[in-house]
């Protein structure tokens, strides 16, 4: 079983982001994801300084694959995927059906994005027809849901592609044309002054009540909670997932990693150091139990 590295979701400054890279370079970590995949205003780092990241990195001998956004637009939004698709020299994590005509135009290997919508057996196939090599699972898809289109593959005599499954991270709910951050500091989407770079982590919403909710991070909303799978590890050997997605928090991805890597080489279920997901067991999401 793999250990991923998913794409930045946050808008760090340029050095933090590259101080950070370097250090994940040295982790026990088997793929790392680059790439902008929330906002194309977010140009600390630009479309070449990623394609030269990711050449830098798999020097290392670790898998790189560029991301592109989840949410396209623009016709420059377009512009910059055709720039991944066509000099990043490997695998792309198509994030938006554009993304995948792209590759498929040139024959690029890709990954499908937790964005992209799979929900059945016949639309896996048709994206394994266009190049994707590795699928990942919506936030919402359960164990349940993920066993059946894979008993649907196996019936049709397809063979499925490699499984990414999200194990650790707060959960990316849903994408808006309309940015959340500029709304919450009453300030204008064509003007906001990326402050979304004052938010490492996101910034946090609460409800009412004052109790915490989600995070606000520019067009993207995500869960408030941490989620982590780890104890379910036996179920997701069980199932076949070959990778686990960690996403990058601000503190502390370090030790994230080494406890998921000592995770996978041992027969035990780790420890829960995250939230419980309650969408992987058919529940909802907040739902903490157990």
């Amino acid at each position: 079983m793999k250990l991923s590295l998913g794409p930045l979701q946050y808008f760090w400054p340029r050095e933090r982001t590259l101080a950070f890279y370097r250090q994940a370079v040295q982790w026990p970590v088997d793929v790392i994801y680059l790439g902008e995949t929330v906002c194309s205003k977010r140009r600390e780092l630009s479309t070449r300084d990623w394609i030269e990241l990711a050449a830098e990195l798999a020097r290392s001998g670790k898998q790189v694959v560029l991301s592109s956004l989840a949410l396209i637009e623009a016709e420059s939004e377009l512009g910059v995927v055709k720039r991944l698709v066509a000099e990043g020299n490997g695998w792309i994590e198509a994030n938006d059906l554009s993304a995948v005509q792209l590759c498929r135009e040139r024959g690029v290997p890709f990954v499908a994005g937790p964005t992209l919508n799979v929900y059945n057996h016949r639309a896996l196939k048709l994206l394994i027809d266009d190049g994707l090599r590795r699928w990942v699972p919506g936030v919402e898809q359960g164990h349940t849901l993920i066993r059946e289109l894979r008993e649907a593959m196996l019936a049709e005599g397809e063979a499925m592609p490699e499984l990414e499954v999200i194990a650790f991270g707060r959960l990316p709910l849903s994408f808006s044309a309309r940015c959340f951050t500029a709304r919450a500091l009453d300030v204008p989407k064509d003007q906001c002054g990326f402050r979304c770079i004052d938010y490492p982590d996101g910034l946090p919403l609460e409800t009412r009540e004052g109790k915490p909710f989600l995070r606000i991070n520019g067009i993207q909303i995500q869960g408030e909670e941490i989620t982590d799978l780890g104890p379910e590890l036996p179920v997701l050997r069980e199932l076949g997932v070959d990778v686990l997605r960690l996403y990058p928090q601000a503190e502390g991805m370090a030790e994230v990693v080494a406890h998921f890597h000592l995770a996978r080489r041992s027969p035990q279920a780790p420890p829960r150091i995250g939230v419980r997901n309650g969408y992987w067991h058919g529940e909802p999401g907040m739902q903490v139990a157990g």
